[in-house]
């Protein structure tokens, strides 16, 4: 049941290639499957899609929105398609994004950028 279920969401992903947010959500939904094997049969009604579960995920944002935008985290958006999917718990959020701290170079003297004197030239 789990390769069925895998086999559903990478045929979404691959027929929606144009659209990031299917490729986020289906593997986010593979990540899961791999650690939740038993969830495969919840994923596997015919009629819930990885798009209707974005559409949940929109509907739910409306109600947080203020002026003209909606934020949802990553886990408040993946719990969101775990219920639509009728999966209960909480989402193991997909691998965190590596921190890049960039040190400042500290500023060189002038001096040992640059030492040209006019007698060089002369």
């Amino acid at each position: 049941m789990q390769t069925q279920a895998i086999e559903k969401i990478k045929n979404e992903i691959s027929g929606n290639a144009n659209n990031p947010y299917i490729q986020v959500v289906g593997q986010f939904l593979l990540q899961h499957l791999e650690q939740n094997p038993d969830h495969a049969e919840k994923i596997l009604v015919a009629d819930k899609t990885i798009a209707k579960s974005l559409e949940a995920m929109r509907t739910a944002a409306q109600k947080k929105k203020v002026g003209n935008v909606a934020v949802l985290t990553d886990a408040e958006g993946f719990a969101i398609v775990l219920k639509y999917f009728g999966i209960d718990g909480k989402p193991v959020v997909m691998g965190a994004t590596a921190t890049v701290i960039i040190e400042p170079k500290p500023a060189a003297s002038p001096a040992t950028d640059f030492d040209v004197s006019l007698d060089d030239f002369l």
